[in-house]
């Protein structure tokens, strides 16, 4: 028995150095610079890995704007299932904790509950960005408009493998043609 007990814990001290390997693979740099009121507004999501609280949204908007406090609002807004679905509304709020690294910001869609929300590359325009966070289970990618043209698209997605990220769960997330 007690060879059993050390055996699963070995197992599992294996499982979760392994996991925390790979994670530590992703390149999770930042942006060095944020302008906070050119980033406000509306952002469509082009493509996302797969999570329970966006299970079955399609066209998938973040709307960003300042709060009175001098934190960020954060209206995430989709449909279910499909674009004509029943319309899902989260309000959160998000904070850049330390703004000496602007690109690093915290989300909280529960409480006093905050994950991690990092700009990893935004072009000098502000019309995408790529999101990931400390953990290689969570990666966005946000355009202005519903929908991203291909070179864009795939110079995003060989940035995102160059930093590690694999791919091969990647959802595109249907958005109205406009």
């Amino acid at each position: 028995m007690q060879k059993i007990r050390l055996l699963l814990i070995f197992s599992l001290f294996f499982i979760c150095s392994c996991t925390q390997t790979q994670s530590k693979m992703i390149d999770k740099t930042t942006v060095k610079e944020l302008d906070l009121n050119r980033y406000l507004g509306t952002w469509y999501e082009i493509a996302r890995f797969p999570h329970s609280f966006e299970k079955n949204l399609v066209g998938v908007t973040a709307t960003y704007s300042l709060r009175d406090d001098g934190k960020i609002e954060v209206a995430n807004q989709g449909y279910k299932n499909t674009l004509n679905g029943e319309r899902s509304r989260a309000v959160g709020k998000a904070k850049i904790p330390n703004k000496q690294e602007p690109g690093k910001l915290k989300v909280s869609f529960f409480w006093i509950f905050y994950a991690d929300y990092f700009v990893l590359e935004l072009d000098k325009n502000y019309q995408y960005v790529m999101i990931g966070s400390s953990s290689d289970k969570y990666f966005w990618i946000l355009c202005r408009t519903p929908q991203m043209d291909s070179t864009t698209y795939e110079m995003l997605l060989e940035n995102a493998r160059k930093r590690g990220y694999d791919l091969s769960k990647l959802y595109k997330v249907p958005q109205p043609e406009k």
